[in-house]
């Protein structure tokens, strides 16, 4: 479970020029360097996104002798979980990567922790339970993306307060039990893909109830969100709100995502 302080994202300063990228024209060689690369594309995270967005995932623990020694020196004395929740990361970066001609390019941090991509590109980095992904953007269509993951169950009635203003609290108490996990789930995750993607923008911390989610249907398996500010926000100085995004349920997994196209 992420959250809005920590967005696991990746940056990667890359060799390639802007002229170069086309995910449509590059090869991707899983041979190349030290790349023996496991994550795969992913169309269930490209789905969630307008055309020209690249998505990867990886379904086993991120392997940390895979990282370049630009990414590993970043690992610090960490867990092993995050140890494979980091690797696993910057292997799905890698892999979204690759589709815009950025190969053998190590994924660092900024100061604030987020990912350091290309200049050319935007990109967003989430992980949960079993499951790693990353998306990949060129900059000249889009500002900024964010990405998020939930397992179904986990955002349980206790912590409801925390991540929800007192209008979704009431909409999920009146629910059916069932459905209350899952719209549970998808209010963290939507309010995370739009954290991660107005952070991008903006450079301001937000709190879960700064923003509220227009309910959606209780019982949909996939579609859009909208999210408006409850307070002035520095995005409204750049943006109309609402601001709209994508979910997918996928077995007991929310994914979702949100992007500002380039002006």
């Amino acid at each position: 479970m992420n959250t809005p302080w920590n967005t696991s994202e990746k940056n990667v300063s890359g060799r390639n020029s802007p002229d170069a990228l086309s995910h449509k024209s590059v090869e991707y060689n899983p041979a190349l360097g030290n790349d023996k690369n496991p994550a795969s594309l992913s169309p269930l995270l490209a789905n969630l996104f307008p055309p020209g967005v690249i998505g990867a995932e990886l379904r086993i623990a991120g392997d940390p002798s895979l990282l370049f020694p630009d990414e590993a020196q970043y690992l610090g004395r960490a867990v092993p979980k995050r140890i494979q929740e980091f690797a696993g990361g910057r292997l799905c970066a890698r892999r979204a990567l690759a589709e815009f001609g950025f190969t053998d390019t190590p994924s660092r941090m900024n100061r604030d922790r987020r990912p350091q991509w290309p200049a050319p590109v935007i990109g967003s980095i989430t992980h949960t339970t079993g499951i790693c992904g990353a998306v990949v953007a060129e900059r000249r269509q889009f500002r900024a993306i964010g990405l998020d993951m939930e397992i179904v169950g986990r955002v349980t009635p206790e912590i409801w307060p925390t991540i929800c203003t007192p209008e979704e609290t009431v909409w999920l108490a009146a629910l059916p039990e069932p459905e209350q996990t899952r719209c549970a789930a998808l209010i963290f995750s939507a309010k995370e893909s739009f954290y991660k993607c107005q952070y991008n923008v903006t450079r301001q911390w937000l709190e879960f109830d700064d923003v509220m989610l227009d309910l959606p249907c209780s019982d949909a398996g996939s579609g859009c969100f909208a999210l408006r500010p409850r307070r002035g926000i520095m995005l409204l100085e750049h943006d109309t709100m609402p601001l709209t995004g994508r979910f997918e349920f996928h077995g007991s997994l929310v994914v979702t995502g949100m992007v500002l196209e380039a002006r």
